[in-house]
């Protein structure tokens, strides 16, 4: 059976290579006549001799749009731009940055050219004119991993690289759409002039979650797919937020997203042993849930997000009657809230959602604290805010057009990025002194004109779009939006965003190591335990040994030098000796062990048992812990009654001995008294002293003994919580 199946397959796949140009035509949707306009240098009459063939192309395009010729477009960058961006080797490359962020300067100012299919096209082509900007670049251009894995597979019929039958539609699309790609740096340099698109902070995460099936290459496909669910999200939000009315906004308020408005899929809030399902809306500055009244819903609890009141979100267990059994809630607790509230995320399988919903409320609470702590102007404030939600609809953009769930460090979001990344405060202190470039100025009209130093491109971009967080300001100007990509020029943002990526690096593969290390079963961690703490354990028992007296002569020897130690004061030398002794040990090692991987350290595991038996030890270990706490009471409880006077000759020896005690610290010398503590506590096991010692102690636990301990009554709590 399988051998009539395999030549119908065989005839797809080579039916497959045969119509590869059919393919592309039907996945890129573009003109014959396009696509040779795009390959061909002829559009422009003066070609830059600096420039290839494919980015005179792109040059041109955006003199069509800008309405500047060529020529006049080379002269004002030569005029404008200082030296250091006109040199031999970057001229070419940097030339290109300058066309094209003029032109998406003015693109981005149609508030819908995230539709724009040739929005889409052009700014794609601007990265890869990026790339390859000068003609010998052009002889170099690279090839994709999937074409290169296809034409080396392409004399194997058995293959599996180049079939048919694809792992997904985007995939599929990846390897028809194989003629041009974009590295990580192109899109970090021209993605992020459009806030919307990418931001500075987390683009090259971006662009790893959107190449992570493509060998880190990103195609057109997958570009303009990432545009387009961008643009629903956005026009999403809009709708959202002039649908909802159940509301009462303030002023600037704007509503990011909404879960629980489908009945089959509620988000279930948790109170106390209640939940009631209902509809949960976060905005910019607070948590809103609407429980399902009778053919409507009741009035919105307010969870705030943008005030000081000691918030607290979090992953959090829950379950049916209190319990903790389901993965998938977040907790929110404030001083505002008499209990926490907990808002459960159903579903099946996973607990995505809740993962969602977790990274962007706390987005959102962790730039109000960025805003509180340095005290920002209400345009800065408006700014930040708005780089958060334009966060927001990437990382949901890109979670509904492609299913990718970000980890910690390669969050999409910004301000989550700063707080989990080493080195993250420097990424903030560094946004700051960026956002202090913003000016404002009180026109006569009463409107706010923002001024050239930088230029609240978030902000503008989000107004463009219609969500407008501050409307007195005014973003209608004919000059160029300064945001935080210029032209030659690294952002210090990009500077410090690197090294935190390189430092969690780092802390990634240790934390890989701490993992592998990681062992199951109290008896594994105890031998664990005692083998890493061998050398103290011997030291111990060495003083121990020389304490018992049982080497009469090493005893005395260690007795005399210690005595001596003390007395001449070269005790104080003690630590910082053992400093020194570890310090010369870890260079030591270090020279040593140059280049060299660390050897695993060897471990005699115990002697495996079963689940009964673990069971009992952990029973044993339990109980043991029980008791040494109930010792601990004793004690704290016998003290209490010796501080009331319960039991009057104790409390009379006990002031007798503390009166000698702070008689002996006030007047005799710090060395004298710590050298008869040792003497006393050494020479306990001497021969001549052991029996008056043994003696000593037995009078004391005697005297110990008939001390009672002081009353103590358990009294129930008070349940005050009501039981819906």
């Amino acid at each position: 059976m399988d051998n009539h199946k395999k030549p119908r397959v065989r005839m797809l796949e080579n039916f497959m290579k045969t119509h590869q140009n059919s393919f592309k035509s039907m996945f890129l949707r573009k003109k014959a006549s396009d696509q040779n306009d795009y390959d061909s240098p002829s559009i422009s009459p003066r070609p830059i001799p600096q420039l290839s063939p494919f980015a005179n192309n792109v040059v041109a395009r955006c003199s069509k749009i800008l309405k500047v010729p060529t020529e006049a477009m080379q002269h004002e960058f030569d005029i404008q731009l200082p030296e250091s961006v006109k040199e031999l080797f970057t001229y070419a490359r940097n030339f290109v940055e300058f066309c094209s962020f003029q032109t998406l300067n003015v693109l981005t100012r149609n508030p819908d050219y995230l539709s724009d299919a040739e929005f889409r096209r052009l700014s794609y082509d601007m990265m890869v004119a990026w790339e390859a900007p000068s003609i010998e670049n052009e002889l170099h251009e690279k090839e994709t991993p999937c074409c290169s894995d296809r034409q080396g597979e392409g004399e194997d019929d058995d293959s599996d690289g180049w079939s048919l039958f694809y792992s997904s539609s985007t995939n599929m699309a990846v390897q028809v759409d194989d003629k041009k790609t974009v590295g990580q740096d192109a899109f970090a340099r021209i993605a992020a002039v459009c806030p919307a698109i990418a931001d500075v902070i987390t683009v090259r995460n971006l662009f790893d979650a959107l190449t992570n099936s493509s060998g880190k290459q990103l195609h057109f496909l997958i570009y303009e797919k990432y545009i387009r669910s961008l643009d629903k999200v956005i026009k999403g939000a809009k709708n959202i937020g002039q649908s909802t009315n159940n509301l009462q906004l303030s002023e600037g308020e704007i509503i990011i997203g909404v879960d629980g408005g489908v009945p089959t899929q509620p988000v279930f809030q948790h109170t106390g042993k209640s939940a009631w399902p209902g509809r949960l809306t976060l905005t910019t500055h607070a948590l809103y849930f609407e429980s399902f009244g009778v053919g409507s819903y009741d009035k919105a609890v307010k969870y705030d997000l943008a005030t000081d009141i000691k918030q607290v979100i979090k992953p959090e267990l829950t379950g049916p009657l209190g319990a903790r059994i389901f993965d998938k809630a977040v907790m929110y607790k404030s001083t505002s809230v008499a209990e926490p509230a907990f808002f459960e995320f159903p579903e099946f399988k996973g607990n995505s959602r809740r993962d969602h919903w977790l990274e962007i409320c706390l987005e959102i609470l962790r730039v109000h604290r960025f805003i509180r702590k340095q005290n920002f102007n209400q345009i800065q404030e408006s700014e930040v805010l708005s780089r958060a939600i334009l966060g927001i609809f990437r990382c949901r953009a890109v979670r509904e057009a492609f299913h990718i769930y970000s980890s910690r460090y390669k969050t999409l979001l910004a301000f989550n990025l700063a707080e989990s990344l080493p080195g993250g405060d420097l990424i903030l202190e560094t946004l700051s002194s960026r956002l202090s470039l913003l000016n404002v100025e009180d026109s006569p009209c009463g409107s706010s004109k923002i001024q050239m130093k930088m230029f609240p491109v978030s902000m503008s971009t989000l107004t463009r779009l219609g969500l407008v967080l501050q409307k007195e300001v005014n973003f209608d100007g004919e000059g160029i939006e300064t945001g935080d990509i210029s032209v030659g020029m690294t952002n210090p943002l990009e500077t410090i965003v690197k090294k935190s990526m390189l430092a969690s690096g780092r802390v990634v593969a240790a934390q890989a190591s701490v993992d592998q290390v990681k062992v199951e079963g109290v008896d594994t961690n105890v031998a664990v335990m005692k083998e890493l703490l061998f050398p103290v354990i011997s030291l111990v028992s060495c003083l121990q040994h020389f304490a018992s007296w049982e080497d009469p002569l090493k005893s005395t020897v260690f007795l005399v030098i210690t005595c001596y130690a003390i007395i001449w004061g070269w005790i104080r030398f003690i630590l910082p000796g053992i400093f020194l002794v570890i310090s010369v040990l870890m260079l030591w090692h270090r020279h040593i062990n140059k280049g060299k991987p660390l050897q695993a350290f060897i471990i005699t595991s115990p002697p495996t048992r079963n689940a009964v038996e673990q069971l009992l030890t952990l029973q044993d270990a339990v109980n043991q812990f029980e008791a040494l706490i109930q010792a601990g009471n004793i004690v704290l409880l016998k003290m209490r009654a010796l501080l009331f006077g319960v039991v009057p000759q104790a409390t009379d020896k006990i002031v007798v001995f503390l009166v000698t005690m702070a008689a002996a610290i006030a007047f005799v010398p710090l060395k004298y008294l710590v050298l008869l503590i040792f003497l006393e506590a050494y020479t306990r096991e001497f021969p001549y002293r052991k029996e008056s010692s043994d003696r000593l102690l037995r009078r004391a636990r005697e005297w110990w003994v008939r001390i009672p301990a002081a009353p103590v009554q358990l009294i129930k709590p008070e349940d005050n919580k009501k039981n819906k």
